[in-house]
């Protein structure tokens, strides 16, 4: 099958959209699939390159950089993607956003008689830290956002969400294509228990206490994450025999910084910066809890690949995340946005160590259906099936009557 991804983000970028992309692109090319990829250039050059079977293709683009480090936007890609559409000649499109690149894919779809899946992986709270300015109108804004992203999702033939809570929201918003969950998976082979790392070898490599539980974040260090929370948790814990580890980059950092120096948390608080994707394993497997503060995950990749590695979960009782955590079972979850709660939790966890291998051993099956093998399977199974459907006006009706039954 010849199967065309497009979207906004992609490979070297760390955010979730772009790590699910990845992780599906290759995923289906190592399946036999012949894919390409259509986003918008991080160099903001254009440029056409192969990356892991996939083939990649970075469309002139316009820098962000006024209002975040390294984000570009492709403007203009009308006729860009219609020549790929033309050379590539693809079976079925599947787009990952309402942007430029993949309204364009869409049309040009359509033109090509092609069947169109769409995976959403946006909510108006990712964009809410950077529209302070106007927060007084964001009924306003969020209708407005809201409407941006059905309009062009009302018009695909099916759509995916990374959960169940992110399938229903969007039938909240007002989304009439049919929708149904699918994880955004995790690599099994990758994430893994690896008892043979030696953690406190990891620990001084990253400057983390060998001596202290230590509670970890990995991911994109921005607003939405709420990581105050967590920092603010530590200071109501003066004799915490914790460490808070922070590893990451983003707009957020420096505020961060700021705030952990306000609170005198010293070196119970370390930010690592970035971490390469090939040493998280490693780190994931050295550190004792994964926190997640968030309250705005429509899943969370990271949170999958810290129980893929058997970590407990300290997470906010916000939108997907409790679709991930049994409280008592494989971690526990706080009042969003209260750092009282989140201290309480994590003082809970540390208290009760003779637990965590039960507590690990949970994390580990609870993450078996998320594997990234059987995410892929799922997609060239709809992908097949979306392709067998009739076109026009019988085409959604039929969809929604299938899938009810198939899928919900």
């Amino acid at each position: 099958m010849r199967i065309l991804i497009a979207g906004a983000t992609y490979y070297p970028a760390f955010n979730g959209q772009a790590r699910f992309t990845v992780n599906l692109a290759e995923g289906l090319a190592r399946s036999g699939h012949d894919v390409a990829v259509i986003t918008q250039s991080e160099i903001v050059r254009p440029y056409q390159r192969t990356h892991n079977g996939v083939k990649v293709f970075g469309l002139q683009a316009v820098s962000l950089n006024r209002w975040y480090p390294g984000a570009t936007i492709s403007l203009f890609p009308g006729r860009a993607v219609r020549q790929i559409f033309a050379a590539f000649r693809p079976d079925v499109v599947h787009i990952q956003d309402h942007y430029p690149i993949s309204q364009h894919a869409q049309r040009c779809a359509v033109q090509y008689g092609l069947k169109v899946m769409g995976t959403n992986h946006f909510m108006p709270e990712n964009l809410a830290p950077y529209l302070q300015s106007i927060a007084w109108f964001k009924p306003g804004y969020r209708w407005a956002l809201w409407h941006w992203m059905l309009g062009l999702f009302n018009q695909l033939d099916l759509v995916t969400a990374p959960s169940r809570t992110a399938a229903e929201i969007l039938r909240r918003q007002g989304l009439i294509t049919p929708v149904i969950p699918v994880s955004c998976g995790v690599d099994t082979d990758v994430y893994r228990p690896m008892p043979e790392v030696d953690r406190e070898g990891v620990r001084r490599r990253f400057g983390i206490d060998p001596e202290k539980t230590v509670f970890l974040f990995v991911g994109r260090v921005d607003g939405e994450k709420r990581l105050e929370v967590l920092l603010r948790a530590l200071s109501l814990w003066p004799e915490a025999p914790v460490q808070l580890v922070i590893a990451g980059k983003g707009a957020a950092l420096p505020g961060l910084q700021n705030l952990a120096c306000e609170l005198n948390l010293g070196e119970r608080v370390r930010f690592t910066g970035f971490i390469p994707e090939k040493d998280k394993p490693a780190l994931l497997n050295s550190v004792d809890v994964f926190a997640m503060p968030s309250e705005a995950e429509l899943l969370s990749i990271a949170s999958l690949e810290a129980m893929a590695c058997g970590r407990p979960l300290l997470a906010a009782r916000s939108q997907a995340l409790p679709e991930l955590v049994d409280p008592g079972v494989n971690g526990l979850l706080f009042r969003p946005g209260d750092p009282q709660d989140a201290v309480r939790c994590m003082q809970r966890m540390v208290h009760e160590r003779e637990r965590w291998s039960a507590v690990q051993a949970a994390s580990l099956e609870k993450v078996q259906s998320h594997a990234l093998e059987y995410v892929i399977e799922r997609y060239e199974g709809l992908y097949e099936y979306i392709q067998s459907l009739p076109a026009a006006v019988q085409r959604r009706t039929q969809l929604r009557q299938q899938l009810s039954r198939l899928f919900e």
